[in-house]
């Protein structure tokens, strides 16, 4: 496609975009490192050297006005909120704290972690749903390849209601679920939230935590795919390269599935508490989505494929911030989260 062309499309589809989010996965599109204008570039070598010199001026240009057009609509948005929203102001705090003579408010550290992570993903093309903490069998499990008396679901002791049928949610793969009941492949998505389980508590569990897990379904994905994918995002979450293993993994709703292991940031791999000695921490469960489950979801196993990820947020809040015990996170203690960054 010519750079004009490549332009002329851009045009029409950011007249569409009404979002900050619809113009991330527009940017991504275009000027991604798998966007359409970086598909041109990488053309360039095939090109006579005359040729190759014009061609890239109109693409270098055509990719300033992309930027430029992007930059241009994220400004009027801004503005648009600025003019429509009145300023904010929290009425449950107290004139004190309000006018800024005593301790400020402060965003709680798993928020700090789930907002920027949300942002790295909205950058790779993905959206972000949501789902209820009151859910039932069939999505917490079921359809997760979690039949009745199946016993994977021992693993998960579970908080049920007295009717038997909800619970509150054991995992966010249930956000998964009815992501794939909604939409067609190809399609790429994260859930984030809380979820709970009857755990015994220690420097490294809580009955209640964090998770954000992810799915992406698409024609011809493998596990090459998936390690890809994991590495660059661990190294987008810790700024740097981080000592990963990857582990042979059980669980139901993925075939292979995988246990992704970061060497422990409060120990530096020496062992300690929060890494049960070990030097490594358990952090990011994977795997290629079972053919049962997209069954489930109305997808074609014979023709799509796709993989699966989880993150505990809570416990990249402890590497992040050398926090040793992750019952500290839940305590409710204002001295621990004054901490943290504040409006």
């Amino acid at each position: 496609m010519q750079p004009e062309h490549l332009f002329q499309s851009f045009v029409t589809e950011i007249e569409t975009a009404d979002t900050k989010q619809a113009l991330e996965r527009l940017k991504a599109k275009y000027l991604g490192k798998k966007g359409s204008l970086n598909t041109i570039l990488k053309g360039l070598g095939a090109l006579a050297p005359e040729m190759r010199k014009e061609m890239g001026q109109r693409a270098n240009q055509c990719k300033h006005r992309i930027a430029a057009r992007i930059s241009e609509k994220t400004e009027q948005m801004d503005r648009a909120e600025q003019e429509t929203c009145l300023p904010w102001q929290d009425i449950t705090l107290t004139p004190a704290i309000t006018a800024g003579t005593d301790k400020t408010a402060g965003f709680h550290p798993a928020t700090l972690i789930q907002r920027e992570l949300e942002d790295i993903f909205i950058s790779m093309g993905y959206e972000i749903l949501d789902g209820p903490h009151i859910e039932d069998d069939y999505h917490n499990f079921e359809a997760l390849n979690f039949p009745p008396g199946h016993p994977a679901r021992d693993m998960q002791d579970t908080f049920w209601f007295r009717d038997g049928v909800h619970l509150l949610r054991t995992h966010t793969s249930c956000i998964q679920v009815r992501g794939m009941a909604e939409k067609k492949p190809p399609f790429r998505f994260v859930g984030p939230g809380k979820v709970f389980r009857a755990e015994a508590t220690d420097p490294s569990h809580e009955m209640a935590f964090h998770q954000m897990e992810g799915m992406m379904v698409d024609k011809g994905l493998c596990v090459a795919n998936l390690i890809y994918f994991m590495k660059e995002l661990l190294n987008a979450v810790f700024g740097t390269n981080v000592d990963v293993r990857l582990r042979p993994g059980y669980f139901p709703f993925v075939e292979p599935g995988f246990e992704l292991d970061i060497a422990c940031l409060i120990c530096k791999g020496k062992g300690c508490p929060v890494c049960k000695k070990t030097g490594w921490l358990e952090l990011l469960p994977c795997g290629m989505v079972h053919p049962r489950v997209l069954s489930y979801g109305g997808i074609d196993p014979d023709i799509h494929s796709g993989f699966a990820f989880g993150l505990g947020l809570d416990r990249l809040v402890m590497m992040r911030y050398g926090i040793d015990d992750i019952r500290l996170i839940h305590s409710g203690d204002l001295s621990f989260v004054s901490q943290f960054a504040a409006y």
